[in-house]
């Protein structure tokens, strides 16, 4: 199973929300910094979002990410991609992956556009509340059904999404596993994201086929040791 340390830059420092939620932020700190300690302990790869971004404001997001980048390091990267310019933009900044949420919904026919120029440099991001999917920073839950969401990226040819369960989102309280899995269904391959607080979830979701996992604040707090869960996930 492929482990994605995740990497949330919110102001230029790297942060994890709870619940998204901005007014419950902890700083983690520079996110270079991050992202060095991350490769240290064996991560062969990264999930870096922009979350000044995704709540619609500026930021030097674009010089961090090419800093990151610069380690070497795949870089998969979402929060706040609104066009196929932006698409553009992150991966001329060094990302090896962009991860389309929001845009999606609200422009579906870019999906199908981006996913036929960039192909498996497209990744869907499924971010979804009882069902259906929370956009803008997860601050508005759109009409959209997560699970047809997902049915429809894979079906203009992308392999893989994303999948957060907002409500578990940063608060360590165990990975939505059924609802992971559920989403298989549609033929992604599914990245879980939220909630995710020990190797005993990692090891629920190996064993349920699922492809991926993006490690959040279990690592920054310990609950995880990445070292130990790239061994045993990835066999390195």
């Amino acid at each position: 199973m492929k482990l994605y340390p995740a990497i949330d830059i919110l102001n230029g420092r790297a942060v994890r929300l709870l619940y998204g939620r901005r007014e419950a932020v902890t700083d983690y700190g520079d996110p270079v910094n991050c992202a060095r300690r991350w490769l240290g302990e064996g991560a062969a790869r990264l999930h870096v979002v922009n979350l000044s971004g995704a709540f619609g404001e500026e930021s030097d997001f674009l010089s961090t990410l090419e800093r990151i980048a610069a380690l070497g390091i795949p870089v998969q990267t979402g929060g706040g991609v609104r066009s196929m310019q932006d698409i553009a933009v992150r991966i001329g900044a060094g990302a090896s992956r962009v991860v389309l949420g929001t845009v999606c919904v609200e422009q579906p026919e870019l999906l199908e556009e981006a996913a036929a120029r960039w192909g498996d440099a497209i990744v869907a991001g499924i971010d979804a509340k009882e069902g259906k999917m929370a956009v803008r920073g997860w601050t508005q839950i759109a009409q959209t059904d997560a699970y047809a969401f997902g049915c429809r990226a894979r079906s203009l040819g992308i392999a893989e999404a994303v999948f957060t369960d907002i409500g578990r989102d940063g608060a360590l309280s165990g990975v939505n596993l059924e609802e992971t899995v559920k989403m298989g269904g549609t033929g992604l391959h599914i990245i879980a994201s939220g909630g995710i607080r020990s190797m005993e979830d990692l090891y629920a979701l190996r064993a349920r086929g699922v492809y991926g996992a993006v490690l959040g604040r279990s690592i920054y707090t310990g609950a995880i040791s990445l070292a130990r869960a790239v061994e045993e996930m990835e066999g390195c």
